[in-house]
């Protein structure tokens, strides 16, 4: 039988220790679990979803958070975004952010992350629409989704947990 992922949804209270355990798979440390618990403590997390894993797996297999930008005001940071290893390259961190990138869409939000610029490109994100940004972060790694087609020129303060 196929084992494939369940849909993405909001995380639930209660699967911290399971998102911190899949943070550290992911990232091979403990920097991406302490940013989020900072996100969590400053009140700044505007949303954390995660990707179960097939019935009677032991906890998500993909995970991202929200997180309330300093300026532009209304504007939201996608970071982390995680895919347990034994699950990448399956795609599902594509098919994550895609749904984000849907949401993102419909709701008229505009979302900065930094990263890959071509996985978040074949997700929606637009590099191009992010070069005239201003960012304490390389800006060739920083991709914007955005409702229009403008080219904004704003100064990104992320989050003090970012620091």
């Amino acid at each position: 039988m196929l084992q494939t992922p369940g849909f993405l949804r909001a995380m639930k209270p209660g699967e911290e220790p399971a998102v911190d355990a899949l943070l550290r798979a992911a990232f091979g440390g403990e920097e991406e679990v302490r940013l989020v618990a900072r996100l969590r403590k400053a009140g700044v997390m505007a949303g954390e979803s995660v990707l179960p894993g097939p019935e009677g797996a032991a906890g998500p297999v993909g995970y991202f958070a929200l997180s309330q930008m300093r300026a532009p005001k209304g504007w939201l940071c996608l970071a982390p975004v995680a895919i347990h290893p034994d699950w990448q390259g399956r795609g599902q961190g594509r098919r994550m952010v895609r749904m984000l990138a849907g949401w993102a869409g419909a709701a008229g939000q505009t979302v900065v992350v930094l990263g890959d610029p071509g996985f978040y490109e074949s997700c929606g994100f637009s590099t191009a629409r992010a070069a005239q940004l201003n960012s304490p972060y390389p800006i060739d790694h920083t991709a914007i989704l955005a409702p229009g087609e403008n080219v904004p020129a704003e100064t990104l303060r992320y989050p003090a947990a970012f620091g």
